[in-house]
């Protein structure tokens, strides 16, 4: 009986080595990742905030510049937005130099400002009006 005793031990032992090895291996074997809730993004204020989570990261970057991140790995970043589509391009890296990219599309729609004046063409005249008497 002590023998079968010591053999589950030994496997129930060897399975949560398993387990922990796995645990602590996730960043080497999923490599760095950037979840953003969506990847088009429409908004009615030019001043917004784009909000996420990245894992497995040493660094991460918004169009090229190093921005902060929470130890569980959330970041929020406010821009001013410019009427129409920005692109924006996340860039992970991990601690091993992979890298990943998660590019989102906004969409900033004014809907205070008011509509845009009515296009009015005006042809200006470049000859004088003379009588030409003969």
């Amino acid at each position: 009986m002590p023998a079968r005793f010591t053999k589950i031990a030994l496997i129930l032992f060897f399975l949560l080595l398993i387990g922990y090895a796995y645990y602590e291996a996730r960043a080497m074997l999923y490599g760095p990742q950037i979840h953003i809730p969506s990847e088009t993004i429409v908004v009615n204020e030019a001043y917004t905030e784009i909000r996420g989570q990245a894992s497995y990261i040493s660094e991460l970057r918004l169009n090229g510049a190093v921005i902060s991140v929470t130890e569980d790995g959330r970041f929020a970043e406010e821009m001013l937005l410019p009427p129409g589509e920005s692109r924006l391009i996340f860039d992970a890296k991990d601690k091993f130099g992979r890298e990943t990219q998660e590019i989102v599309t906004v969409y900033y729609i004014p809907t205070n400002d008011p509509s845009p004046p009515p296009i009015v063409e005006s042809v200006a005249s470049t000859t004088d009006s003379e009588d030409i008497t003969e």
